[in-house]
């Protein structure tokens, strides 16, 4: 990570509507670079925490396939609010995909789609396949669903497949894929949200005291960032950069209501957004302690 990116003040890139025309300019930007850097100098240099959070999502999905294209991309794998194989009704048959997903981060922005189908024969147990989709090819459908009060500026989407033909990824869909991407997603948008924080402080001048604990808290994420997503140890310092971030809050919060009234709406609205997987998070760490 080139830290001096970071630490230098760089321009914020305006709002786009448009969030793939936005990600496409934030990526000229940028130049060529890896993951990590991407979740945290492009979110630092986002207008708001859902601009942010939705470059962390972008980071997280490239370490889960490093061949993505350069364009907007998004996971689609959970039915019904859940992401049980046994639970999802979309199938794979040959190269063909039947079946919907009911919530897709900016799905109707995307580009390509990652979907998450079953692929057992009969009789056996759930087992799902990854397949690579692309949104305007025959048989895909995204429509957008209304506007949620949590980062309204970041759209969802409902994917109907109707023998839609894909290309598989190699490896099982759920031990190479879906389950290692709840970490992953964890790792990046924690770094994306803390960069846009830091950033925040920055430009709102706040104590250099809080400004250095987030920078300690995003070296921190860039160690755990070259963790295997599978790994026990992984998780226990996951859950420490979790702790840290929390034992922040109280300080964020008191900087961003001395400050321009904007930032502190904006966060008000999408902190939420740090603990809707606070649940998983906590039984991986349980876990990983026990295995430890």
């Amino acid at each position: 990570m080139p830290w001096q990116t970071l630490l230098n003040r760089g321009e914020r890139l305006p709002a786009n509507p448009d969030l793939a025309e936005g990600f496409a300019t934030l990526l000229q930007q940028l130049g060529t670079v890896t993951p990590f850097e991407l979740a945290v100098s492009g979110a630092r240099l986002m207008a708001t925490p859902g601009l942010a959070f939705l470059v962390g999502y972008q980071a997280a999905l490239r370490m889960l396939w490093p061949s993505a294209p350069a364009s907007l991309g998004a996971l689609c794998a959970t039915e019904q609010r859940s992401l049980r194989p046994a639970d999802m009704q979309t199938r794979l048959s040959g190269l063909r995909l039947n079946g919907r997903k009911d919530f897709v981060t900016a799905g109707d922005a995307a580009d390509w789609l990652l979907v998450a189908a079953r692929s057992e024969e009969p009789g056996e147990d759930p087992r799902l396949s990854l397949a690579v989709i692309y949104r305007e090819e025959p048989g895909v459908r995204v429509e957008q669903l209304p506007a949620i009060p949590l980062m309204p500026d970041i759209s969802h989407g409902r994917l109907f497949l109707d023998n839609a033909l894909c290309e598989l990824l190699a490896g099982d869909g759920w031990d190479a894929y879906v389950k290692p991407f709840r970490t992953l997603e964890d790792v990046y948008v924690l770094s994306a949200m803390t960069a846009w924080l830091y950033g925040v402080g920055q430009d709102s001048d706040w104590s250099q005291g809080l400004q250095l604990r987030l920078l300690a808290l995003l070296a921190g994420c860039a160690e755990v960032s070259r963790q295997p997503p599978t790994s026990p140890a992984g998780h226990v310092l996951l859950g420490g950069l979790f702790a840290q971030f929390d034992a922040l809050k109280p300080d964020i919060n008191e900087a961003l209501a001395e400050g321009p009234p904007e930032w502190s709406a904006m966060w008000q609205r999408d902190q939420a957004v740090m603990d809707l997987a606070a649940g998983a998070r906590g039984k991986r760490l349980v876990k990983a302690l026990a295995g430890l």
